[in-house]
């Protein structure tokens, strides 16, 4: 599994319907869709993702589209990818997006952690090692929050890709 995962913010008038588009707004090389979609609104989840996965909305998967708890990370309309074997797309629209950036505002990051400290903290060391790996879940729920303030504030839609 591949340790990249980014989140894109896409104008919705630039946003297209096309696994074949979202791939190039992937691609490493700056080509037309990158650069019409603005790739500097970017943001990319570490390594821990299905971690943040399970601080937002519980044990994954879930499939609790309309809150927004649950679009944060892996959340979103699949757009599938020609090859079977290649992941979808994930596509929040801007009105999710909003939703999202509200939930996460608002969000009291105590509470989250407090839900999944239990289950999060063997994998990283156990209680001795909690206020460091507190402090980075805490550190992304940051940066996820104002990506998806910025995202908002643009009336942006998100595209989020798990390359192989």
């Amino acid at each position: 599994m591949s340790l990249y995962f980014p989140l894109r913010a896409v104008p919705p008038p630039a946003l297209r319907n096309s696994a074949t588009w979202l791939e190039r707004l992937f691609g490493d090389a700056s080509d037309t869709a990158r650069h019409r979609a603005d790739r500097h609104r970017e943001d990319v989840p570490d390594k821990r993702y299905l971690d943040q996965e399970l601080l937002y909305a519980g044990d994954p998967p879930h499939r609790a589209e309309h809150r927004p708890q649950a679009q944060v990370v892996l959340g979103g309309r699949p757009v599938f990818h020609p090859d079977r074997y290649k992941p979808p797309f994930l596509v929040l629209t801007a009105g999710q997006a909003q939703r999202v950036a509200r939930f996460l505002t608002m969000a009291d990051f105590d509470a989250l952690w407090a839900f999944a400290r239990d289950e999060l903290l063997p994998r990283y060391g156990g209680v001795t090692a909690e206020p460091d790996t507190r402090g980075v879940f805490a550190a992304a729920h940051r940066e996820l929050t104002e990506f998806y303030t910025r995202t908002a504030a643009r009336g942006d839609a998100v595209v989020k890709w798990l390359p192989t």
